[in-house]
């Protein structure tokens, strides 16, 4: 069955999904197709912070002509340190309706992009996909990234198969703990481990092609926390047993203590070199090869836009 045939299925699967809003582990159940709004505060209307041809991306992905990147507001997650939260969290942008999303993937398509890279759209999903059938009856023929925080939901995933072609989540704690002190995410651990599953079982490992683009696959990313916080270690043993020694890794340094991090001791700080290191020495003693380090950078740019990996060399 072709893309636009699935996505037009799961359109229709998804129906009136937002009257009672379950899409998300955290099961609101708000009518936000009335405007009402639930844990992530997004109502009806998708809301944009930007779209840029973005070349900070793995190197697979941003390639030589970027990577078509939209950047969603709001948020299902509360992470303390939040990198992006002048939109994930204080809710900064412009709401757009759906014919201009589905426009907004075109023009990025026309600029060259290699893909239309989706981050933080757990919240939109229904929204995104009636986006998407349209872009598509239109021409849209890129690979579609899923770009998220890993806090997802299996029957969602389960929706989009056929119609994401790369899944890039995050694997950012292996404990519930650290998971609902720092990010508001009590059953993130199991959640996030069922979802990346499930993603795998759609798409698999990463395929390539003749110009080292990513066409389709999972990429997972690690961003390392200080003191441990993130238990990365335990996530690659995960990554190992349970999804594949071939995955693709995306293992991030770039760390610092931004938004409310300095309210919690132990991630008011850096990354320190050695905590990194040890972390990569991991990737390498478990046989996990494929994907992208960072070179470590003592000030690393605290300005940049989303998961932004300037420097990286190959696993």
């Amino acid at each position: 069955m072709n893309k636009l045939k699935l996505t037009q299925n799961a359109v229709k699967r998804f129906g009136s999904a937002l009257k009672k809003c379950v899409i998300c582990p955290r099961k609101c159940g708000v009518d936000r197709s009335g405007g009402k709004k639930g844990y992530c505060r997004a109502a009806l209307d998708p809301v944009v912070y930007s779209y840029i041809q973005h070349h900070g991306e793995e190197p697979a992905l941003s390639g030589s002509n970027g990577s078509g990147t939209i950047f969603f507001a709001y948020c299902n997650m509360k992470c303390a340190y939040c990198q992006n939260y002048q939109f994930s969290q204080l809710d900064t942008g412009e709401k757009v309706s759906i014919e201009r999303l589905a426009s907004i993937m075109l023009d990025l398509q026309r600029s060259g992009c290699h893909n239309i890279n989706l981050v933080s759209p757990t919240h939109y999903v229904p929204q995104i996909l009636t986006a998407l059938e349209t872009a598509i009856k239109e021409g849209l023929n890129i690979p579609i990234v899923y770009n998220t925080s890993g806090y997802d939901s299996v029957e969602t995933i389960k929706m989009l198969d056929g119609i994401i072609d790369i899944y890039l989540p995050d694997m950012r704690y292996s404990d519930n703990g650290m998971a609902l002190r720092y990010s508001d995410a009590p059953d993130y651990m199991e959640c996030n481990r069922s979802a990346i599953e499930e993603m795998y079982r759609q798409v698999g490992d990463l395929v390539l092609d003749n110009g080292a683009i990513a066409k389709k696959g999972l990429i997972i990313r690690l961003l390392v926390l200080p003191n441990r916080v993130s238990g990365t270690t335990q996530s690659l043993k995960f990554i190992r047993d349970r999804i594949s020694k071939n995955a693709y890794l995306s293992i991030m340094s770039q760390y610092y203590p931004t938004f409310k991090a300095h309210n919690f001791k132990e991630i008011s700080r850096r990354v320190e070199r050695s905590e990194y290191n040890n972390v990569v020495d991991e990737v390498f003693s478990l046989g996990l090869n494929n994907g992208w380090v960072q070179e470590y950078e003592e000030k690393p740019d605290e300005n940049f836009l989303g998961t932004n990996i300037e420097q990286k060399k190959d696993i």
